[in-house]
């Protein structure tokens, strides 16, 4: 397991008739979740049409904090009480790392940001990115041979764009990416 938060996408539909209670009982899963450690959010996205699925979104700071609420009394007593308005088991997706950065777009709500438009946002967090490792990393590393040199400043970029910057920059410009 690794420490970096993770979104599972979550697809299922409620039975026949059943679609307010499985909304209700969803939204109250939600309220008993959000005081668990480690979960940090949670978006129910109704289907597209009366008999598709239901996506849920849950967002947990690492993988092992989900673990512990997937093997938690609480969620198993969820899970019980949802068997009754919905069909079948659920599906899940995970999403860690890379895949993350645009976590939301994975998910059909609404717009799929652009493939221009992810590049751009992209763009815009790596190139402050490499110009402040090449200012005031790079030249600490001259001692190093090229291509080495070269290797530690791709995995800090690689490891500040996953970690710190993507983060950030998807959730500002949300808005823009999914217009």
């Amino acid at each position: 397991m690794n420490d970096q938060p993770v979104f599972r996408i979550v697809r299922r539909r409620a039975k026949p008739g059943c679609a307010p209670a499985y909304e209700a009982l969803i939204r109250a899963m939600f309220e008993d979740a959000c005081r668990f450690p480690g979960y940090l959010s949670a978006k129910l996205v109704p289907p597209e049409s009366p008999d598709g699925e239901y996506q849920i979104i849950q967002h947990f700071a690492t993988e092992a904090e989900m673990a512990r609420w997937n093997a938690s009394a609480e969620r198993a007593s969820w899970l019980e009480k949802l068997a009754s308005v919905a069909e079948g088991d659920p599906e899940y997706r995970l999403l860690n790392g890379l895949d993350a950065w645009f976590a939301p777009a994975a998910v059909p709500v609404g717009k799929t940001p652009s493939r221009l438009r992810m590049t751009f946002v992209s763009w815009m967090g790596i190139y402050p990115t490499v110009a402040f490792l090449l200012t005031f990393v790079a030249p600490h590393l001259g001692f190093l041979p090229s291509l080495l040199r070269i290797a530690v400043i791709t995995v800090l970029v690689a490891i500040l764009m996953s970690y710190v910057i993507m983060p950030r920059l998807t959730r500002w410009l949300g808005w823009w990416l999914r217009r």
